[in-house]
């Protein structure tokens, strides 16, 4: 996969989840973010801050599954 695909897929999903990328795109979760990383960088995409938590207090959560990156230029 390319900069480009990952571009492609962001702009047509608008918002997604790094577990969902990982299927997706059938990547590590660290090579991904490293991609992501650099449409960061150019403040193409950010990441989402989570507010909510699942409602337990076990805080053992797959950061995969929260983690959340959205397209947010043109």
């Amino acid at each position: 996969m390319i900069l480009s695909d990952l571009r492609t897929y962001l702009k047509a999903q608008h918002r997604v989840a790094l577990a969902d990328l990982i299927v997706h795109f059938n990547m590590d979760a660290d090579a991904l973010r490293g991609m992501l990383g650099k449409w960061i960088s150019k403040g193409k995409v950010r990441k989402v801050p989570m507010t909510a938590s699942c409602g337990t207090s076990c805080c053992q959560c797959d950061a995969t599954l929260t983690e959340l990156y959205e397209w947010v230029s043109e």
